[in-house]
């Protein structure tokens, strides 16, 4: 009996390893989807709120291509061109030709970048901060208000011209399509009120 009981026993053992270890591989399996189902989702957020900040950057920048450009340098400050064009997926040409606009307009800085060797010496390209971005958008639709302003303040005005004439005035009237019969009706009414004249 006692070496039954002790088959038994390992018998048990055994079923209770292959349970500890289906439960633990299981468990993990299950730890492994969760982990992953939650890395997409964080992915898929992260992805949306790049594309919106992308949105509102193309709006200030002009551009799509711009916005990535930007957010790109903003990540990765001191890119050259073509790491740029790396990160982005960007055609490398368009990217030089961005990065040019964006340099003329302060939207980015660059400075050589140092190297030890003999070569060429890419410019390294990084963003202005987004306070100062969207400082210089401020500027601008301010001015354009004004100017928007200023012009309806004219139009509201008396316009008269620099010796005293008032400038030329044209109206249209709504009116009816005529009839081409009445033709001559037409040519004696223009006729009378030429004369009035």
């Amino acid at each position: 009996m006692a070496t039954d009981d002790t088959d038994e026993h390992q018998a048990d053992d055994d079923r209770s390893d292959r349970y500890r270890d289906e439960t633990s591989e299981a468990f993990e399996e299950e730890s492994d989807r969760l982990d992953s189902d939650a890395e997409l989702r964080r992915t898929t957020a992260v992805e949306e709120v790049d594309q919106r900040i992308v949105d509102l950057l193309s709006w200030i920048l002009d551009t799509e291509t711009r916005a990535k450009i930007y957010v790109h340098l903003l990540a990765h400050p001191g890119s050259t061109s073509e790491e740029v064009a790396t990160g982005t997926g960007l055609y490398p040409s368009t990217v030089r030709e961005a990065l040019a606009e964006l340099h003329d307009e302060d939207r980015v800085t660059r400075e050589k970048r140092a190297s030890e060797g003999a070569g060429n010496n890419p410019y390294e390209y990084t963003a202005i901060q987004p306070s100062e971005l969207v400082g210089g958008v401020v500027d601008q639709v301010q001015r354009e208000l004004n100017t928007i302003f200023t012009l309806d303040r004219h139009a509201e005005s008396e316009p008269t011209l620099e010796d005293g004439t008032e400038p030329v005035t044209i109206t249209v009237n709504d009116t009816a399509p005529s009839d081409p019969t009445d033709a001559s009706d037409t040519d004696a009414e223009e006729s009378a009120s030429t004369d009035d004249q």
